[in-house]
């Protein structure tokens, strides 16, 4: 018996409105709220969205991935499976994933439509990012507890050419939320 690729059917058309923002940086840059924000604003607009958060997807679907650059390839793999099948089905996604390589984001980007993956760069130095330290991994990561740190001792390469960039220091997370979604309009 031989094997043949399955067609990938849908079951249609995506709405023309859903699409995909990828939000990357370092931690603490801010991109879950800016993602909650956005996602806060398209649904009162009465748009579907939904937050696809770094944080979220290792407590579940990534699970069982580590730190190594081939895990962090895959958790970026899974986390634009779903932003695909979700935009597949009409509804907007906000993903919040350091996603530290351009390789992998634009991996990302070639699983969509051309005009439906929008990058964003949230752009925050590092000694403000590290200042922030909501969840402690800076203060862990300088004290020898916590290795390959994305921004300290693990690497994190820019996006090349974002659609966007959002610079932190300069502009409140619901202020970049609203331009994020007049983009998307």
């Amino acid at each position: 018996m031989t094997s043949r690729p399955i067609p990938d059917d849908r079951g249609g058309e995506p709405s023309p409105r859903a699409s995909v923002l990828w939000l990357t940086g370092l931690p603490g840059a801010g991109k879950s709220t800016i993602a909650q924000a956005v996602c806060r604003q398209l649904r009162a607009a009465g748009q579907a969205a939904v937050v696809v958060d770094g944080d979220d997807l290792r407590r579940g679907l990534s699970s069982d991935l580590g730190f190594s650059d081939r895990d962090r390839a895959e958790n970026v793999r899974r986390a634009a499976e779903v932003a695909r099948l979700m935009t597949d089905a009409g509804i907007t996604v906000v993903v919040a994933l350091i996603s530290p390589f351009q390789a992998d984001r634009d991996r990302a980007r070639a699983r969509f439509e051309p005009g439906r993956f929008v990058e964003v760069f949230v752009d925050t130095p590092l000694a403000v990012a590290e200042a922030r330290d909501p969840k402690g991994l800076y203060r862990l990561a300088r004290s020898g507890a916590l290795a390959g740190l994305t921004g300290v001792d693990g690497p994190y390469e820019p996006p090349a050419a974002p659609e966007i960039v959002v610079r932190t220091v300069d502009e409140p997370a619901e202020q970049a939320a609203a331009r994020l979604v007049a983009r998307l309009a």
